[in-house]
């Protein structure tokens, strides 16, 4: 499959940095970030709403992560 991306000289400049740090070829290197953003995306899930109301939901900030311990 061939696919066409469109970046400007700031983003290629970027990605060919961090191709050489990785020892990748720029095909390479953008292949192995689609490659992990599928596997990425395949393990993770669409957290359900726990409100009725659209406008709250939207701008509610969601508790991820780890919880903090409290110190005394």
């Amino acid at each position: 499959m061939r696919l066409t991306i469109d970046l400007r000289e700031e983003e290629a400049l970027i990605l060919k940095k961090r191709a050489k740090k990785n020892m990748f070829e720029l095909k390479e290197q953008v292949e192995d970030i689609v490659r992990r953003s599928c596997i990425n995306a395949k393990n993770t899930s669409v957290p359900q709403s726990k409100c009725d109301d659209k406008l709250v939901d939207i701008f509610s900030r969601d508790s991820r992560g780890k919880k903090r311990s409290k110190k005394i």
